[in-house]
């Protein structure tokens, strides 16, 4: 059923999947592109975690192997996962204690990260696996 003036809901999930998968492999492009894994490992280890280089380099394997699952439209409940563990992970340990707004408000805060998680869990709701199969 077309409600919407020009878009199925066919078209706005691969829409909605191609624009989450593009935003978090940019990260991981950049970080890769501008050489900046061993900062920001040096972050993580300064918040405590052990291992920062091998924990950075995992976070961006997963960005980047999990955008190109969305794409693809392949294992998406398990990508969106993926990507979820890494909005809250993002959400813990760098945007709560910057607060709510990114920009204009504030700077850093949570909003962005949780508007990637909860697309991450609609696109993870629409897989129509073997699971959604039997629901609908």
């Amino acid at each position: 059923m077309k409600n919407f003036p020009f878009l199925s809901v066919a078209q706005a999930m691969l829409l909605l999947r191609v624009a989450i998968a593009v935003m978090f492999m940019a990260h991981a492009i950049v970080r890769i592109a501008n050489g900046t894994i061993p900062r920001f490992a040096g972050f993580l280890e300064d918040k405590g975690f052990m291992y920062g280089l091998a924990v950075v380099w995992a976070i961006t394997v997963v960005e980047i192997v999990c955008g190109s699952l969305l794409i693809a439209g392949k294992y998406m409940r398990w990508a969106a996962a993926g990507l979820m563990v890494i909005c809250v992970g993002g959400i813990v340990i760098v945007h709560a204690a910057k607060g709510w707004f990114v920009g204009e408000h504030g700077a850093g805060g949570v909003e962005y990260s949780i508007v990637l998680f909860v697309a991450c869990v609609v696109i993870a709701a629409s897989d129509r696996g073997r699971a959604g199969a039997r629901l609908t």
